[in-house]
């Protein structure tokens, strides 16, 4: 029987590796045991795809990336490894050649733009008291609140950066689009999934933060993943 790949799960903006949790509980039910969730500084684009390439360099064998959120454009730009097998994006950008989630999102701006507030470092956070509206309608209180206290805000300039060789044009692809997504508006997901000529794409009625609202339906699709390349 093929090796069952490893799965490396790649968060977004405003949360770390532990906003995988539920799909992470879900994968190892299923009988994947090879889990990583790599934890990315969020300071540029360079600095995470380094990380997470790193990460992916220290597995010996076939190698799934996931992606959510701004995850997607840092699995973009390091994900033609010669060991990763394929591509899984959550509600997640998938930027051509020149292109950054700041320019994709200015295109068409999602829903919660307005409640963005940059402090005096640099750096750009959700306000609390609009995270679980903008991020996670769809949880309960009490895990949107613990999102809005522990979010991990990205250094603002991290959105300009633009991705250079995107792997997407030389693996396989899977896409889920978040039909009540406030972060990434919805039309864009569309266009970036299309574009990709993905193996499938799948629309649930999800906020941005699907991977906790939705994790048997992630699930699915990364298992999917796994299975097509060869597993």
């Amino acid at each position: 029987m093929p090796q069952r790949p490893a799965i490396v799960l790649v968060h977004g903006f405003w949360g770390g590796a532990a906003h995988w949790a539920n799909v992470i509980k879900e994968l190892h039910k299923r009988g994947y045991h090879d889990l990583h969730a790599v934890e990315n500084p969020l300071t540029s684009l360079a600095d995470d795809a380094e990380r997470t390439r790193k990460m992916v360099k220290q597995i010996h064998g076939p190698v799934i990336l996931v992606g959510h959120s701004y995850g997607g454009a840092v699995i973009t730009e390091m994900g033609d490894l010669p060991n990763v097998k394929g591509l899984v994006y959550v509600a997640a950008f998938a930027p051509d050649a020149g292109e950054s989630p700041g320019g994709i999102s200015q295109a068409k701006p999602p829903e919660a733009f307005p409640n963005l507030a940059p402090d005096s470092d640099g750096y750009l956070w959700i306000k609390q008291d609009k995270f679980r509206e903008s991020f996670c309608q769809d949880l309960p209180e009490g895990d949107a609140l613990v999102m809005a206290v522990t979010q991990k805000a990205p250094l603002a300039s991290t959105f300009g950066d633009n991705v250079t060789a995107p792997a997407w044009k030389n693996k396989p692809v899977w896409y889920q689009i978040s039909t009540h997504d406030r972060m990434i508006n919805p039309e864009n997901e569309k266009m970036m999934a299309e574009r990709m000529n993905p193996k499938r794409i799948i629309e649930l009625a999800a906020s941005h933060a699907s991977l906790a609202s939705h994790p048997e339906e992630i699930a699915d699709l990364i298992d999917e993943a796994a299975t097509e390349t060869g597993y």
